[in-house]
């Protein structure tokens, strides 16, 4: 494993283009990676590429906002048309459902910032610590909150309908379906900027997605259905880790009653395979368009 120190990210980045582009070369063909497979944009591959990534990159982020705008149209929508009380539980969720993708965000943007200043600095600036206390803090913040997304799975159980509600169910099938699957795209977006994040920053990705890389997206995808299950069935939230006694008690409690342990190792694998199905295919076709050349 290694880290870029001195705050190098946006060297790190350019390192994996130009090795992309080394491979399109010697592929292709020629110095500016141009052959006859190739539609090039402005006259070379290079250009088409980039601004292929460019038109990837706006057109998930925008499908995975337009997708929880919906999910929270369709919730007003239920109560506004059909003069039922308004169930926020499923307002506030979206909203906590879409912070890792913020969190994700805003470590992208904060390792950027490292990058500019550490370009020109001296070895001894100590940008590297800063680099290092960064990414583990902020990686610690996403990984707390990255199970809100993938929470919105169990609102499929369809606890706030009631036994004489008004709604068709077929309005609260697509409903509750659109807020499932809002969680899912906020989990898979977020997962896979912080795993290119770590590919780049951290690990060597010279030779396309090291098996680091790998095992870091599945050992998030296991903690984020742990998060899921306590948060279903001992009520925890994100902000429970303020008081870990408590959250120790409460644990002992419930696992201490028959059949809970193989009650939560069938719910973490179920959902973990279900994550891991979507997330893994996904975060494959967006590794490979987004590859220079």
């Amino acid at each position: 494993m290694k880290i870029v120190a001195r705050g190098q990210v946006t060297a790190a980045a350019e390192r994996a283009v130009v090795t992309e582009r080394e491979r399109s070369e010697a592929l292709h063909g020629g110095s500016n990676g141009t052959c006859d497979r190739c539609i090039p944009l402005n006259g070379c591959c290079a250009a088409s590429a980039h601004y292929r990534g460019q038109v990837i990159i706006i057109a998930a982020f925008a499908a995975v906002v337009l997708l929880n705008v919906y999910a929270a149209v369709l919730i007003a929508l239920r109560a506004l048309v059909y003069r039922v009380p308004m169930y926020r539980p499923m307002l506030l969720n979206i909203v906590l459902s879409f912070v890792p993708v913020v969190v994700a965000v805003l470590g992208v943007v904060g390792l950027l910032a490292i990058g500019a200043v550490g370009a020109g600095a001296d070895p001894p600036s100590g940008l590297g610590i800063l680099l290092w206390v960064f990414l583990v803090v902020g990686t610690l913040a996403w990984v707390l909150f990255f199970p809100n997304a993938i929470y919105l799975i169990t609102e499929l159980n369809f606890s706030h309908r009631r036994d004489d509600d008004p709604v068709p169910l077929w309005f609260d099938i697509v409903q509750t379906l659109t807020l499932t699957l809002s969680g899912i795209a906020n989990a898979v977006l977020s997962m896979g900027v912080v795993e290119s994040m770590f590919t780049i920053v951290v690990f060597d990705a010279s030779e396309g997605i090291p098996l680091a890389s790998w095992v870091f997206a599945g050992v998030v995808i296991v903690l984020g259905a742990i998060g899921v299950y306590l948060g279903r069935y001992l009520r925890f939230n994100s902000w429970d880790v303020r008081h870990p006694f408590g959250m120790l008690r409460k644990l002992r409690t419930h696992f201490a009653q028959r059949g809970k342990a193989l009650e939560a190792f069938g719910f973490v694998l179920t959902h973990a395979v279900l994550i891991a199905l979507v997330y893994v295919p996904i975060y494959l076709l967006a590794y490979q368009a987004l590859r220079v050349g």
